[in-house]
């Protein structure tokens, strides 16, 4: 089953509010992406069913610096309204990201609108595009381990840091555009004040799953993928019909009936002449 790994940023103009406000913001980040990308994949346009997201809130630039921003792992499909149905998206393409973006800034004005902090966000923020990007994974298997240190380990590990020098923490990270080592040195205070700041609020969970992936799903999830498995151990035969050779050789008298009758690949039901189709005296234009 192919992947696809949505990121949802929050705009440079919240985080200041953000890092005073961490459990209510970083609660909206989830709650907004989510429900803009649930809403989307609706549309018959690109997927038309319920899709599954696994969520991992991120905060941190590999500097330190502050960056809050969740990571969605999603398979490239969804399940019909028939509760049956898999319906797999296009090759490469999962959702438009620039209608994502728009939804996932709609779904977080409107909640930011009920609390008290609305009307310390300038209005512009409310015109202008959101960062949302979607790239596909492959098996995910390779995002998995990309999100697994997100997880499980804090901003910055031990054999990161290089030094400890005239009241000077130096740490080593890797730049994200070329690849390449590079070191930061920050004065001792200014070290703790960007590490601390990735530290989440106590009981928050930083690992959320929606739609099919959602706890309340697992029983249906289950009956899905054995679905799925057995489409993918029994692949059905090709529907489409044969062309007609009219250069081969005149058809031999029909055989008798058969008592075991031709049947149709996909329903598995006996399948009946209704019309003979004659070529047209003319091709089509």
């Amino acid at each position: 089953m192919p992947y696809f790994l949505l990121t949802f940023t929050l705009p440079a103009e919240l985080r200041k509010l953000a890092r005073r406000q961490q459990r209510l913001f970083y609660a909206l980040l989830f709650r907004a992406s989510a429900a803009a990308t649930q809403q989307l994949a609706q549309d018959p346009r690109f997927i038309g069913g319920q899709i599954g997201m696994m969520g991992v809130l991120h905060t941190w630039r590999r500097d330190l610096r502050y960056h809050p921003h969740v990571h969605y792992l999603v398979p490239a499909g969804g399940l019909a309204h028939d509760s049956h149905t898999w319906r797999p998206a296009r090759r490469n393409f999962l959702l438009p990201v620039k209608a994502l973006s728009r939804l996932f800034r709609g779904h977080f004005q409107r909640a930011l609108q009920k609390t008290a902090y609305y009307a310390d966000i300038p209005a512009r923020l409310w015109t202008q595009e959101w960062v949302v990007h979607c790239k596909p994974v492959g098996s995910g298997e390779t995002a998995l381990r990309y999100l697994a240190p997100y997880i499980f380990r804090v901003a910055l590990s031990n054999r990161r840091l290089v030094k400890l020098e005239h009241d000077q923490v130096t740490f080593r990270y890797t730049e994200a555009a070329s690849g390449q080592t590079r070191f930061c040195t920050l004065p001792a205070e200014h070290f703790l004040h960007r590490f601390l700041q990735h530290v989440l609020p106590k009981g928050f969970v930083k690992v959320r799953y929606y739609g099919l992936f959602a706890p309340g799903r697992r029983q249906r999830l289950a009956a899905l993928q054995q679905q799925l498995h057995q489409q993918l151990a029994n692949p059905l035969p090709p529907t489409e019909s044969c062309p007609v050779d009219t250069t081969a050789a005149p058809a031999r008298p029909a055989s008798p009936p058969s008592a075991d009758p031709l049947r149709c690949p996909v329903c598995g039901q006996a399948m009946q002449v209704r019309s003979l189709l004659r070529p047209s005296e003319r091709c089509p234009p």
